[in-house]
């Protein structure tokens, strides 16, 4: 059997299962492994029970130990080699959120055995050696701050928000100073779940994720909205924002999730519209795009996946009164009824971008820039994970965010908690 060692990459994803809001589904992991200069690849994929809506990943510097973020207020640890499990606290043990989303979602490691993520209305520095004993370092002053990332200098902590199922839209970035503990608010036009930062500079980017309540009010359940979309560009010293660039409605840049930063461009994914959207950083303005989105015969080959979508939304909207977001979410799948690209990762030497796609339940290796196809794979069925379920259920491992272990090139500089 070849060991894991003998393969160069290894593409972690984050799994919640098969249904459209991933944010209630089960929690798992799935290792891509790939050599590409024999082809070969393998994967392992693992389920944990007791813990609910997978969601992010992040991997210790020392490449030892991964963090499964999820939706469920737990801190799940497992082995990167064997994907076994080895450790969970519940995060109630430190602060109780106002909200059933409001949970440890991502994290940002610091050292082999230190991490930042938000608990509560808090910031909290964990130690995977002692769990249970963590640390408040501040408020991060968000409704319910999602993704998070440090910047180039190590000094500031930014971090995406979600809108809350309460306290409504959240149009907000933070930015948390390391040295001094003090968090900052930035206000913004849309709210940005997402973030990436500048490789070199304490710039980040900050990505909208434009959705609707249903019936005016329900934040949790909500719809996806056929709005225009903004990358904002912001100074985390000053919090001013740099740039921002902007596309109409009809650009398929809808319901961002990974994103990635090269030397030439803002490179994220998007589950709602089937694409992976590229921004050049110099002048910020054009870009080029991937498209996903599956022909005719593979959204037929793919029926229980569109059943499985369209019965779920039938339970976040009643077709009547939410009949406008049903057919905003059309115009933002662009008539597919699946979900696409939730995992997208740049390999260290810019060479190679690893995708997960959720709705088709594919792996895709592109050369890079060139964005031609080196390998796809097709993968199991969720079934052989989860026997339990019918033999006619959705067969979607639940693909959601990524990170990637690869060769880092000795004069790259790179901080593994940004490209692992």
């Amino acid at each position: 059997m070849t060991t894991p060692a003998a393969y160069p990459y290894a593409f972690h994803i984050a799994l919640d299962g098969n249904g459209l809001n991933g944010l209630e589904g089960a929690a798992g992991v799935c290792v891509f492994r790939y050599d590409p200069d024999s082809g070969a690849y393998a994967y392992r994929v693992q389920y944990y029970d007791g813990v609910a809506g997978g969601h992010a990943l992040s991997i210790t510097p020392d490449r030892k130990f991964g963090f499964l973020g999820n939706a469920g207020q737990q801190l799940l640890f497992y082995d990167v080699r064997s994907l076994d499990e080895r450790e969970r606290v519940s995060t109630l043990r430190f602060e109780t959120p106002d909200a059933a989303i409001k949970s440890s979602t991502h994290m940002v490691w610091l050292d082999d055995t230190q991490g930042i993520t938000a608990i509560g209305d808090g910031l909290w520095l964990l130690d995977l050696d002692r769990p249970t004993e963590a640390e408040r370092i501040g408020d991060h002053l968000l409704k319910l701050p999602h993704a998070m990332r440090r910047t180039a200098s190590g000094r500031y902590l930014v971090y995406g928000g979600m809108d809350h199922p309460g306290r409504g839209e959240a149009a907000e970035v933070g930015i948390f100073d390391l040295e001094k503990r003090v968090a900052r608010r930035i206000p913004l036009p849309t709210t940005c779940w997402h973030v990436a930062c500048h490789p070199r500079e304490d710039r980040f980017y900050a990505l909208s994720f434009r959705v609707r309540p249903q019936e005016g009010r329900d934040w949790h359940e909500w719809a996806m909205a056929y709005f225009k979309e903004y990358v904002f560009e912001i100074d985390a010293a000053t919090g001013q924002i740099l740039r921002h660039w902007t596309c109409g409605q009809d650009v398929p840049a809808h319901i961002n999730s990974d994103v990635c930063v090269s030397d030439r461009e803002l490179i994220y994914c998007n589950g709602g519209s089937g694409t992976i959207v590229m921004i050049d950083l110099a002048g910020f303005a054009s870009y080029r795009v991937i498209d996903e989105r599956p022909g005719l015969s593979a959204q037929v080959r793919s029926a229980r996946q569109a059943a499985r979508q369209v019965t779920d939304a039938f339970t976040r909207g009643s077709p009547v009164p939410s009949s406008r977001h049903f057919v905003g979410a059309l115009r933002v799948s662009r008539g597919t009824l699946l979900d696409s690209v939730y995992a997208c990762q740049l390999s260290a030497d810019q060479k190679l971008l690893f995708t997960a796609n959720r709705g088709l339940n594919t792996i895709t290796v592109y050369d890079y820039p060139a964005n031609s196809v080196r390998l796809r794979v097709e993968m199991p069925e969720l079934r052989e994970y989860l026997p339990d379920l019918p033999v006619w259920t959705d067969p979607r491992l639940g693909f959601h965010h990524s990170a990637l272990l690869s060769p880092v090139p000795a004069a790259a500089g790179a901080r593994p908690e940004e490209c692992p």
